[in-house]
């Protein structure tokens, strides 16, 4: 290898320091462009360059009384020799005895739409006059030769149209007027193309248009918008500002860097998408010139404040359903290996990606799965936007290393890497060192210039970021331990737009519908029999029904349904201990319509046994009202029968307990025999205290424990 060469690869190797500052732009005055006439408002037109221009074209141009000529519409080859001679008369047939221009033309370049008087048989010596607006007009590209002149609809004697400019697409035509009902001098409008139909003119409203005068738009490949104005702030006369439509909204302008820009008038800019190269107008240097520019460092233009990705949020359950957390514990599965315990809790996974989040009820002793609560898919996203991977914060002339390799672009090929750090130094490169000379805050920008991987076409974006510069290292330490100190909340999972959660299953959801819990003593996908041999330990006290899922035809075995998901604890915790180890607490949504609306009576009328029994254990009011709901609800499914269990408490012997229940069981049932129920459909069970529900320790859980069970028997 040479030593040209290897100091060649040495140097694009190194990452370079910012010392100083880089112009944005280099302009030059173009060579067709003459410093005796004036030239202005260029259009890329095939090979070329079309604008308008008084310069002397070889046939008698009038002149106005300054004694110039007046403007026609020009064309210069640029792919030749360029200088102010080769520019040329563009049409004959567009040529009037006033200004003409300036244009713009559809992407076929077979249509033209132009500026014009209104009026052009009247008098030169009328070129002024008030009733002689001017206009815009189309003519098509026929034969070698444009024809088919029309002036377009919107024109009016009384207010003129003017510098006119296709959207990409060709359907929109945006323009300037001086028309009633603007905000200012001449404003910026559009109208739509319906088929042949151009639409009544539409303001581009006051984030655009001010009281003084907007002008020459625009708009390139990705429909930006360039224009000219005098009544925002800028360098001084006609100022080129740009803005994009967001959200059907058009954002604040932004002022070009100087040198487009300057103290004299600057207008009629053309670019390509990505705003490499281009041409403008400006009055700079006495005449009116066409100038070109080069960007040497692109300018930032509407950089999105970089999103941070987030992978550490925090996790909660509703509560929706209740969990005693004495015998029971929350166990978060984060699916990356890593688990936490608890109602409230906080994860940080490593990166984006897909987990299976599971929230599941475990016993504390055990460890065994007694409830699942929630199951769902989690997906973290990256941010798709350029990203600034620094420090946040810095000391004064300390060197911060910036890279931008961590930008999320898909579909997309990076091109170049261009930085702004807004203390007038700037850069281009993947990865770039600087120092800030001053203490304070630094919105640092980074541009990307990108080429689409389906279609080639070239693209900008941008982000910026803030960068707190300190004194000293003491002041930064100072500030770390404040933050430190004041702490920031984790956001709740599922509230960041950077998650995506699909849910596989969810018992609080479940349980808003109409659902109970039932003890499973375990599933099958073949039928086992509820008077199998496996379940000979069940005690007798628990009736096995058998249920099969038609979704997927699975076989389960019940030992106990309850309302609420605490009241199936005991019964889960005794068969767990008798060797059911497959033994689950599940959620059950009630589909069958007679389920249903005996579920809705136990709801609403409540089934404790101090309200359906007096001191007398005589059958109170509250009583007759929900037996008589009940007899409804047999006589509308005749089909059915019914348990009717009675529980007790454990005061008091077992066998008194037992009794009492039986008791209370059968006067119950007598009831409803008295209203015309078969006794045949009916079955009065009492447990008496073998199956609570709740400790009984204290007297609010044991009233839990005197309740009534009423259970369709199909």
């Amino acid at each position: 290898m040479t030593k040209k060469l290897l100091l060649f690869f040495l140097i694009i190797s190194i990452t370079p320091l910012i010392l100083g500052q880089s112009e944005t732009y280099i302009v030059k005055r173009a060579s067709f462009s003459s410093d005796k006439y004036d030239e202005f408002s260029p259009v890329y037109f095939k090979n070329g360059i079309v604008f308008c221009s008084n310069r002397n074209l070889g046939f008698s141009n009038r002149t106005t009384s300054q004694n110039k000529g007046l403007f026609k519409i020009c064309y210069v080859d640029t792919t030749g020799k360029l200088d102010w001679e080769s520019a040329k008369l563009f049409s004959k047939s567009l040529t009037t005895i006033f200004n003409d221009g300036p244009v713009t033309f559809n992407a076929l370049l077979d249509t033209i739409y132009y500026s014009r008087n209104q009026d052009v048989n009247s008098k030169l010596s009328d070129i002024s006059g008030q009733r002689n607006k001017l206009g815009v007009f189309s003519a098509s590209f026929v034969d070698g030769q444009w024809t088919k002149i029309r002036e377009l609809r919107f024109n009016n004697e009384w207010f003129n149209v003017t510098t006119p400019c296709l959207s990409p697409d060709g359907n929109r035509l945006y323009f300037a007027s001086d028309k009633a009902g603007g905000y200012g001098g001449l404003d910026l409008y559009y109208s739509e193309r319906k088929n042949d139909y151009w639409t009544d003119p539409v303001n581009l409203g006051p984030a655009i248009n001010t009281s003084g005068n907007e002008a020459y738009p625009f708009l390139n490949d990705l429909g930006e918008l360039f224009y000219s104005s005098d009544g925002l702030p800028g360098l001084g006369g006609k100022d080129i500002f740009f803005s994009r439509i967001s959200d059907s909204t058009w954002l604040a302008p932004i002022h070009l860097d100087a040198p487009i820009n300057s103290k004299a008038d600057d207008f009629g800019l053309i670019t390509n998408a990505v705003m490499s190269e281009g041409y403008f107008s400006t009055n700079r240097d006495k005449s009116f010139d066409i100038y070109h520019f080069t960007t040497i460092i692109p300018q930032s233009l509407y950089n999105n404040i970089q999103r941070e990705n987030n992978y550490c949020y925090t996790f909660t359950d509703s509560g929706s359903i209740v969990v005693d957390s004495i015998n029971l514990k929350y166990v978060w599965d984060f699916g990356d290996a890593q688990k936490a315990f608890g109602v409230r809790t906080h994860h940080c996974f490593k990166g984006a990606g897909k987990y299976s989040v599971k929230l599941n009820i475990v016993e504390r002793n055990s460890g065994n799965l007694f409830f699942s609560k929630l199951i769902y898919n989690l997906e973290l996203l990256d941010y798709k936007q350029p990203y600034i991977n620094s420090p946040d914060i810095a000391g004064k002339g300390e060197i911060i290393n910036f890279d931008g390799l961590k930008s999320n672009i898909p579909g997309f090929r990076i091109l170049n890497y261009s930085w702004n750090f807004k203390d007038g130094a700037r850069a281009n490169g993947s990865n770039v060192k600087h120092a800030f000379k001053e203490r304070g805050e630094y919105t640092v920008n980074l541009e990307l210039t990108l080429q689409s991987e389906s279609n080639g076409n070239i693209h900008k974006t941008g982000v910026s970021k803030k960068i707190s510069v300190f004194n000293d290292a003491q002041e930064k330490a100072a500030y770390l331990a404040k933050l430190t100190l004041s702490g920031s909340s984790l956001p709740l999972i599922g509230k960041s737009t950077n998650t995506v959660i699909k849910t596989q299953y969810s018992a609080e959801a479940q349980f808003r519908n109409d659902a109970v819990f039932n003890v499973e003593l375990l599933s099958s996908r073949k039928k086992i029999g509820a008077d199998n041999k496996i379940f000979r330990k069940v005690p007798n006290k628990y009736t096995i029904t058998e249920r099969i899922d038609p979704l997927d035809s699975t076989y389960s075995y019940i030992v106990d349904q309850q309302m609420s998901l605490m009241a199936t604890y005991p019964a889960y915790k005794e068969l767990f201990e008798l060797g059911f180890k497959d033994v689950r607490t599940k959620i059950y949504v009630l589909t069958d319509p007679s389920e249903k609306e005996l579920h809705n009576l136990i709801r609403i009328n409540g089934a404790f046994a101090d309200s359906y029994f007096d001191s007398s254990n005589k059958l109170t009011s509250n009583a007759y009202i929900m037996l008589d709901q009940i007899v409804k609800l047999l006589k509308k499914y005749t089909s059915l029968g019914l348990e009717v269990a009675v529980h007790s408490d454990n005061s008091g012997s077992a066998e008194a307990s037992l009794t009492l229940s039986q008791q209370r069981s059968q006067l119950l049932v007598n009831y409803l025999i008295s209203r015309g129920i078969s006794q045949g459909r009916l079955l009065a069970t009492g447990f008496g205290g073998s199956k609570p529900i709740a400790p009984n320790y204290l007297e609010k859980d044991r009233k839990l424990n005197r309740r009534i069970d009423f259970i369709i028997l199909k």
